[in-house]
């Protein structure tokens, strides 16, 4: 009977399981979306209890399509939306309130409040590689203790556990027997040293935190947990665990110092490896832990764009100019070539390296002759933009990636793929397999399981299937960027 990993890949809009053989080819999938809610302007939550029943349900989806024995499975790896936050009764297993989702912009006062302090935001950089703003998970937590009834209270009696996505999913998966994370995703938390690798006590004060919700922080390829066996139908191990764009970079073998991946999903992150040494930034990116094995760190530059995919969303759910993501290929083709038009995606502000809350979003340059063809291709371009500013962010830190491998949904779009390497003046690789998230998550629990010997094996398994090349001169490029950044500088309000 053949073996398999089963990689759960735990996403902003819908949670999938995969089953990868042990040579790393993709073999089965199921998938399961769910439902976004925005109470307040500019909040964002999911239902932790529908993301469980997501998780679950494509887990025993993925089975029962492969018509395997669950005993099958040998190891199972978790990768999740980082950021998004959970605080739950230890003893019930019930969330004391929904996720509140990375995208989500409520603690922006509180940020703001604590930015004043010079030392304070010096310090958070310092530590933790982040920078002072709502998207992580500390002021997050802070939010819930101090507006959920009675969570203040039960938070200092030791009652409540607090939980990135893959956090919950263990706890969850092992009914309570293990509260633990990895390192990237504590990371991410702004409540970790990535120096000492441990929970930093001056900013669990900072934030009102205490030290008994957190989980214990392990290797990316560690031992998590076993499931309960009448969840899968086997107790299964689960051994490697990693943040989503951590699991990209890892899926995209970029294990070498100079490596760099840019992933196109909901939001786009381009992560560059820095070896055993982390970098400071002073271009406002962010330095985070890569991945952890056998307590060893490796390091990345990190640029974080919120809206992606989550654009073409928009043109779709919200102006209803498309019915599926994958018309915008063709409109894109039959647009202007000489439109003006530029779309500033800042749906819920603007990430990387510009880290301004409260720009909010604009199409700019419409003429008569606009249409939807120009709109979606501004569109699709803003995401080029977008990478660009972290080209140039990363380049001015003194570090240019080797090469870019790229994944996500968003880059089977040709046309997409082909303004990107313009843009960017450089090589785009785009792999045999897209799905490098999942992957990553696979090779770290494999990695664990013992079916991969090292890193050196694992590169082995990756294979470039299009390399895109870049057409425009860099006079023609420079134009173009000129013409996003004066747009940017429009609607940004720092």
């Amino acid at each position: 009977m053949q073996n398999y990993i089963l990689a759960i890949d735990q996403g902003t809009t819908s949670s999938r399981a995969m089953l990868f053989s042990l040579d790393g080819k993709p073999c089965f999938s199921a998938q399961q979306e769910f439902t976004q809610h925005y109470p307040n302007n500019g909040w964002v939550e999911h239902d932790p209890e529908e993301i469980w029943q997501s998780v679950v349900s494509s887990c025993r989806d993925v089975i029962s399509k492969a018509n395997i024995k669950p005993r099958q499975i040998i190891s199972i790896g978790i990768t999740n939306q980082r950021e998004t936050t959970l605080v739950w009764d230890k003893t019930t297993g019930t969330p004391i309130y929904n996720a509140i989702v990375w995208q989500d912009r409520r603690t922006a006062a509180l940020c703001q409040k604590l930015s004043q302090d010079n030392k304070l935001v010096e310090y958070i950089n310092d530590t933790t590689g982040l920078l002072l703003d709502p998207y992580f998970s500390a002021s997050k937590i802070n939010w819930l203790l101090d507006n959920v009834e009675g969570a203040r209270d039960n938070a200092n009696s030791g009652q409540l556990l607090f939980g990135t996505i893959d956090t919950f999913l263990i706890w969850r998966f092992t009914q309570g027997a293990a509260h633990v994370t990895d390192a990237t995703n504590a990371s991410r938390t702004m409540l970790f040293d990535i120096h000492q690798q441990a929970w930093d006590d001056t900013l669990l004060n900072t934030f009102a935190i205490p030290a008994a919700m957190l989980p214990k922080v392990l290797n990316s390829a560690d031992e998590f947990g076993l499931t309960a066996a009448d969840i899968l139908g086997a107790a299964i191990p689960i051994q490697g665990v990693a943040g989503d764009q951590q699991a990209a970079l890892f899926g995209q073998t970029c294990f070498k110092a100079g490596m760099a991946k840019s992933t196109y999903g909901t939001g786009c992150f381009m992560v560059l490896n820095t070896g055993d040494k982390p970098i400071k930034s002073k271009n406002r990116l962010l330095t985070t832990v890569a991945y952890r094995l056998k307590g060893k760190t490796t390091y990345a530059l990190e640029g974080s764009i919120f809206m992606a995919g989550a654009t073409i969303q928009w043109l779709r759910d919200g102006l209803k100019l498309i019915s599926d993501a994958s018309q915008t290929e063709t409109l894109a083709k039959m647009a202007n070539t000489n439109s003006s038009v530029f779309l500033v995606p800042a749906f819920t502000g603007l990430g990387a390296p510009y880290w301004d809350p409260d720009a909010r979003g604009a199409i700019l340059g419409l003429t008569r002759d606009t249409g939807i063809n120009e709109i979606v291709a501004a569109g699709l371009q803003s995401v080029c933009y977008q990478t660009k500013d972290l080209q140039k962010a990363m380049e001015s830190d003194g570090v240019r990636p080797t090469n870019l491998r790229v994944d996500g949904g968003m880059v089977k779009n040709n046309w997409l793929m082909g303004f990107l390497a313009n843009i960017l003046g450089a090589e785009v690789d785009r792999p045999a397999i897209t799905e490098t998230t999942a992957l990553g998550v696979a090779y770290l629990a494999g990695l664990q399981a013992g079916v991969y010997p090292s890193l050196e094996d694992i590169s082995l398994l990756w294979y470039c299937e299009t390399t895109f090349k870049p057409s425009l001169s860099k006079d023609e490029r420079d134009v173009l960027y000129a013409q996003w950044t004066n747009a940017v500088e429009r609607i940004c309000t720092t």
